[in-house]
């Protein structure tokens, strides 16, 4: 027995030490990328000046004594994020107001100039410290745009961004990420800057040479290509970053998806906050993204093969709000269920086209829990199966799969399919892994389960294949319609099932459920539609949308830029040229048709009609007398869509809607986001 465990022990550790026996492919990452990506999930914290004045970009020229936090607790913000499940905390050092959250020797707009702490504080050594103290990774985020200092503009400018940096890299420990972005505006003197890159790099490097960089082209890692916190379905970690440059317009969707033959590893971060803004505002007290939002979100990034860095401002004492705070601890809750039981470790794994004469890369490796463990094909072989057999069917509505990284990213698609019967059914088809992808699906009840990988660069190398069962989340549908009347439901959760009705009747799981095509509704009325979750048992509110004629084909007369108001789109508008009133538009619908009917939905700010009348026309030269006239009462303090309907119905090609006066007196330009008929 002894001969037996010495034996497992040997093997065990020659599998840890090994050499791998499977050529690296590709662009790779460095051992602190492979760890970086591991982090998965951290705290991104926005916090100067602006917390105070209300504003996301600070002018420069604000009163340093405006930053007087009365209750800063940095060990909050630490505690919050551990128990939040995150791995490290980034902050604001230096936005481009060029305030200092430590008092910069090379900067007199700093916190030593600010009322807290009568100057004598340093925010970076506070949360540094609390940040060791919790076993978080320590992070900072140093604009190089200065909007301050009065160097900004010339070259003597890069010494001192330089100076600035080592501060920060010498004075609060471990640095895990430099986070740089690429805005380059005016300073204080009218000029803008031209970047030494390669001196700030270095800076840093000579301090912490396994830092990792993020900036839209790294080098360590990079900006996702929006604000959104959402990575491409398809997305490689790999990157030709020599073709990019921060701020470079344009480039949103390269580094989304990133370039599947780059030469350099540089993968994704997406950055996202909690709220409408990055910094704290009160207004948004109460516009916290929901549960399901986070979740699409988290998904969207981690489930991506990106990190998430998701920012939680803090607020005007210098703490985390509540209501954040309760929602990342929402959040925790639902992803630790989400992943509590991983079926896979019940399942009998087998693989076709495994590596022969080799004890390294066996599919036994798939479900180990062990990311160092893989199984691959044989060298040349792009395609091969996996395939998890169970005793008794199991349900699971999470797929998680990931490639061994260090040896490169490989797989360019792959399908799920699970045994009904005598045959497999494909329920997914995707195209990138990565260090980790992970597929939503609709709850699925089967004995067996297999990936094929359809496609690679390289030899698949697959690390970790893993099942769940998570809680169904609810989450109420969003119906929109296209101007050609094209209907769409969505929810922030692939959970619910969504039913919908088209004649103002009530949905339930008898009616027709929404599959994700859309469907034709041209005509005017009202569709409804609900979430149900585990089988029908649970349900959220029905949500009812009542749509006026779809718009396909019409055209405004008499307007410029007034298509804005007919195209269906309540986040678009108009808004008419200067002058007096009445002002008006006027809308050819291509063919005539009955009219019950109008409708008026403001532009949010600037233009709302109050008096108006509208007119009908079978030819647009005879208007005759308006078929309805009034006042949108209201209107200014309730800038909501407003519904008229006429004495009797008429049969008219032509309509237009004159503005008579505006709701506010010192309006010069009369608005729409819509107008429509019914």
């Amino acid at each position: 027995m002894k001969k037996v465990f010495l034996l497992f022990f040997v093997l065990c550790a020659t599998r840890a030490w090994a050499q791998p026996e499977i050529k690296p492919y590709g662009a790779l990452p460095s051992p602190a990328q492979v760890k970086w990506q591991q982090l998965e999930y951290y705290m991104f914290i926005h916090f100067g000046p602006n917390t105070f004045t209300d504003k996301e970009w600070g002018h420069g020229d604000e009163d340093p004594k405006v930053f007087n936090p009365t209750e800063l607790d940095a060990r909050q913000w630490a505690r919050t994020a551990k128990l939040a499940g995150m791995k490290a905390i980034i902050i604001t050092a230096k936005h481009h107001d060029g305030f200092c959250l430590w008092p910069s020797a090379y900067s007199k707009h700093t916190v030593r100039e600010s009322a807290w702490k009568n100057g004598k504080g340093d925010v970076l050594a506070e949360l540094s410290a609390a940040c060791k103290e919790y076993g978080l990774l320590f992070g900072v985020y140093l604009s190089p745009w200065d909007r301050n200092h009065p160097a900004y503009g010339t070259p003597e400018y890069n010494q001192v961004f330089a100076k600035q940096l080592e501060e920060v890299h010498t004075k609060y420990g471990y640095v895990f990420e430099q986070w740089f972005d690429g805005a380059n505006g005016e300073g204080p003197n009218g000029k803008k800057q031209e970047y030494d890159w390669d001196l700030f790099h270095n800076t840093v490097r000579k301090y912490h040479p396994n830092v990792i960089f993020f900036s839209d082209n790294g080098p360590g890692c990079r900006w996702i290509g929006n604000e959104n916190g959402f990575a491409g379905t398809t997305n490689w970690s790999t990157l030709n970053a020599s073709q990019f440059r921060p701020g470079m317009p344009g480039i949103n969707k390269p580094l989304n998806e990133g370039q599947e033959d780059g030469t350099d590893w540089v993968p994704g971060e997406a950055d996202v906050s909690i709220r409408p803004g990055w910094f704290y505002s009160p207004s948004t007290d109460d516009k916290v993204k929901t549960l399901p939002w986070l979740l699409d979100i988290y998904y969207g990034s981690v489930g991506r093969n990106a990190n998430l860095l998701l920012n939680v401002p803090v607020d005007r004492r210098g703490r985390i709000h509540k209501n954040d705070s309760l929602r990342l601890m929402e959040l925790k809750r639902t992803l630790d269920a989400d992943f509590k039981t991983n079926l896979a470790v019940r399942a009998r794994t087998s693989a076709v086209n495994t590596r022969k004469n080799s004890t390294l890369t066996s599919a036994i490796y798939l479900t180990d829990n062990n990311y160092n463990t893989y199984w691959a094909t044989g060298e040349g072989q792009l395609t091969g199966t996996i395939n998890l057999s169970f005793e008794k069917p199991v349900t699971f509505n999470r797929l998680a799969i990931q490639e061994f990284i260090p040896l490169g990213q490989r797989v360019k698609g792959f399908t799920v399919s699970v045994l009904e019967g005598r045959v497999y059914r494909e329920i997914a088809r995707e195209t990138t892994i990565g260090y980790k992808r992970i597929l939503r699906l609709p709850n699925t009840t089967t004995k067996s389960v297999r990936i094929e990988i359809l496609d690679a660069k390289a030899s698949p190398v697959i690390s970790e294949v893993k099942l769940f069962k998570a809680p169904e989340v609810l989450a109420d549908p969003v119906i929109k319609r296209s101007k050609d009347g094209m209907v769409t439901i969505s929810a922030l959760s692939a959970d619910p099932a969504i039913h919908y009705t088209i004649d103002g009747s009530e949905p339930t799981t008898a009616s027709p459920r929404y599959t994700g095509t859309a469907f034709s509704f041209p005509k005017s009325g009202t569709i409804k539609a609900k979430s149900f979750i585990e089988n029908g048992k649970k349900s959220g509110a029905t949500v009812a949308v009542t749509f006026d004629l779809a718009p396909a084909g019409w055209k405004v007369m008499n307007a410029a830029d007034a298509d804005r108001a007919i195209d269906g789109d309540p986040a678009t508008a108009w808004q008419g040229r200067a002058g007096s009133f009445p002002q008006e538009i006027q809308v050819d619908m291509g063919t005539a048709a009955p009219i019950n009917g109008f409708t008026y939905t403001p532009r949010p700010r600037g233009g709302i009609i109050y008096n108006y009348a509208f007119y009908v026309s079978q030819d647009g030269q005879n208007w005759g007398q308006p078929v309805a006239q009034g006042s949108f009462a209201n209107i200014l303090n309730n800038p909501v869509k407003q519904t008229v309907k006429l004495s009797k119905s008429t049969q008219a090609r032509y309509f237009k809607l004159v503005a008579l006066a505006p709701a506010d007196a010192k309006e010069t330009r009369a608005g729409a986001a819509e107008i429509g008929v019914f």
